[in-house]
């Protein structure tokens, strides 16, 4: 898995307003057709209303963050309103993200799952 952007987070998918794409990271064609359409509504939707680039990427232990960014000279884009979105993504598809992180954990990061599930019930 190398797709990787700038700061060494691992891109998931992103969507981008400029150039009407949406991109998914072959590297997880096996989490359930479900979850990838979600996260492709997820992306097209942000990038729709809000515009920029939208991205859903892992940090090294395996948290997921939404970054978002946008053309220095793109004017219509608005970093509260990008912000506010993110925050209502975040709240809204919790339990989605725990599911992710979990899945990083357990078949990126190769970690134990029961390992996991005791660090859960401390």
């Amino acid at each position: 898995m190398e797709k990787s952007i700038n700061d060494g987070k691992l891109v998931l998918c992103g969507s981008n307003a400029y150039e009407k794409k949406y991109y998914f990271n072959k590297d997880f064609e096996k989490l359930p057709e479900s979850i990838q359409e979600e996260l492709h509504i997820i992306c097209v939707l942000f990038t729709e209303e809000v515009g920029g680039i939208f991205l859903i990427a892992f940090d090294e232990e395996g948290t997921p963050i939404i970054q978002t960014d946008s053309d220095e000279d793109d004017f219509y884009y608005d970093d509260v309103s990008a912000g506010l979105l993110v925050k209502e993504v975040q709240k809204n598809k919790r339990e989605l993200f725990e599911a992710l992180a979990l899945y990083y954990r357990v078949f990126v990061l190769k970690e134990d799952p029961a390992k996991i599930l005791a660090e859960a019930e401390e």
